[in-house]
């Protein structure tokens, strides 16, 4: 499905982050590792913070959203599933995390890009940054021998 104006990616993008909140939710419970457990928790609770930036975001400019149409972007080309089994190994708990944090920081890049409001744009830029540093911090934890497969 297209999304076509400021509040289908508003909406989008509060749906995302929520979805992405709910499954690190599952991943914290099922961490063993205490380094990749603590990102996880991290990460779950800047899910929070971006859902709420989200809807602050979509209610404070309301009046905006009418103006411009938007183009190029899909829904289907952000959404991923993402599966949390009762037995996964860290490894995998760590892939599924990057799968979430790489989807994200492509569908705020991409957002900011197309939306014409200059301060919304500024705020997913500022997501799409998180997001970087966020995958950077969970690859560093792959190098960590006890999250490699053997």
């Amino acid at each position: 499905m297209a999304l076509t104006t400021f509040g289908a990616i508003m909406g989008f993008a509060a749906d995302i982050v929520g979805q992405t909140e709910e499954t690190y939710k599952a991943l914290v419970q099922k961490a063993q590792d205490s380094a990749l457990k603590e990102t996880l928790q991290l990460l779950l609770g800047e899910g929070k913070k971006n859902r709420s930036l989200m809807e602050k975001t979509r209610r404070e400019n309301v009046t905006e959203m009418i103006l411009e149409p938007i183009t190029g972007l899909r829904q289907e080309d952000y959404e991923v599933s993402v599966t949390v089994q009762d037995r996964m190994a860290d490894v995998d708990l760590l892939k599924a995390a990057l799968v979430l944090e790489e989807s994200e920081k492509k569908f705020f890049h991409d957002a900011s890009l197309k939306v014409s409001l200059p301060e919304v744009a500024r705020i997913f830029r500022k997501i799409v940054q998180k997001k970087e540093d966020n995958i950077a911090r969970l690859q560093s934890l792959g190098m960590n021998q006890s999250l490699k497969k053997t």
